[in-house]
């Protein structure tokens, strides 16, 4: 074997998708040491994003203190690509769920501006292409608060403007773009978004997942009945009726507001991150590509970050294994195009043990080898 595409999500808790990608070289060069490897770091949208992004483009991190759900001064990081017009954020980074404390869950309260303001950050710093993963927030304010941070207002029947949180839904009754950032106007978005929950409704925002971001019941009406009354007033704003659009009920509407505001696109967030890597031109003569992620098992194949990797291998005509730490269900990896799939686990241990860093890369490097020591002894 020449070259071999190592193309891995994280272990998450454990080792990032770097770490795994080199453990994995380790055991292929112990085998054939002038095998060309070429890792390639990956993730789905969500965690781990920014770091596989700016790593596999030559990019940057920018760090900086903005507003996190609640309003708090929060350290926030993204990335700007290797072109240095393109910036990848992760919402969670500013506005995610890990930034509330478990008794201060409160989606009517909490806000996405922090979001907004590492995005007039990058757009400060010349960036006019936006990659967002938008999963894992705190907020159900449909991506007001981001939308403030740029400039926008959302004022009540008085003219009154309005906070923050989704509170303020149920009250608007004009939006105010007068003051967005007029960079805006040359920014295009775009979003990973694997989810296609209508902005209000039973499938919507806040019925779906208003209640593990701290909303009860009651909550989730009033939440609900506010998605309702924006998305009116925004058909009123704007002509379109993102209501019933899928994926616009995404991050506690999060993705409506960017349809209607920000003409974003919203892609499935695995392929949106091999675009971003031009991944299929990395195949290029390449005999074997090597997947994985922590665990694997039939939720593998409902767009998780291995299966856009063995999609596009198989448009290739590549073939694919993969690697993870805990492994069910091989009949349907095996459909999406996945060879054969291993576990790293090369004896029983706990949970507790086997996600040590050190070990969990020692077993990585250890069943790759062997992997390969056993494909070059059956080779002809």
């Amino acid at each position: 074997m020449k070259k071999i595409v190592v193309a891995v999500d994280s272990f998450k808790g454990c080792l990032d998708s770097l770490e795994v990608a080199g453990a994995i070289e380790a055991g292929i060069k112990a085998v054939h040491p002038r095998c060309e490897v070429v890792k390639v770091p990956v993730a789905d949208g969500g965690e781990g994003t920014v770091q596989a992004l700016v790593w596999a483009t030559g990019g940057r991190t920018h760090t900086l203190t903005v507003h996190g759900p609640l309003m708090r001064p929060v350290a926030a990081s993204y990335g700007i690509l290797g072109d240095g017009r393109t910036a990848v954020i992760e919402m969670a980074s500013a506005s995610g769920l890990p930034l509330v404390p478990p008794g201060e869950r409160n989606p009517m309260e909490t806000t996405t501006l922090g979001t907004g303001e590492l995005i007039a950050d990058a757009l400060r710093r010349g960036c006019r292409r936006f990659i967002l993963g938008i999963g894992g927030s705190a907020t159900n304010d449909a991506g007001t608060g981001l939308l403030q941070a740029l400039g926008f207002r959302f004022l009540d029947a008085a003219g009154t403007e309005l906070g923050h949180g989704g509170k303020i839904l149920k009250t608007i009754a004009r939006i105010d773009g007068s003051g967005a950032n007029p960079l805006l106007r040359e920014a295009e978005f775009r979003v990973a978004c694997d989810v296609d929950n209508p902005f209000s409704g039973p499938r919507g925002a806040a019925h779906v997942y208003g209640p593990q971001k701290g909303a009860d019941p009651q909550m989730v009406a009033v939440l609900d009945r506010g998605l309702a009354q924006f998305a009116a007033v925004i058909k009123a704003h704007t002509g379109r009726d993102i209501d019933a659009e899928p994926g616009a009920g995404a991050a506690g509407g999060m993705g409506g507001g960017l349809l209607a505001f920000l003409g974003a696109r919203l892609q499935p967030g695995i392929a949106l991150v091999l675009e971003t890597l031009r991944f299929e031109n990395l195949l290029d003569g390449a005999s074997l590509v090597i997947t994985g992620e922590g665990r694997m098992d039939a939720q593998t194949a409902m767009g998780k970050a291995p299966q856009g990797v063995a999609a596009a291998a198989a448009r290739r005509g590549v073939p694919v294994i993969a690697l993870a730490g805990g492994v069910e269900d091989t009949a349907a990896i095996n459909r999406i195009g996945i060879a054969g799939v291993f576990s790293i686990m090369p004896r029983p241990m706990s949970l507790q043990d086997a996600m040590v860093p050190e070990t969990a890369a020692k077993n990585i490097r250890e069943l790759v080898a062997q992997l390969f020591q056993t494909i070059a002894a059956v080779r002809p």
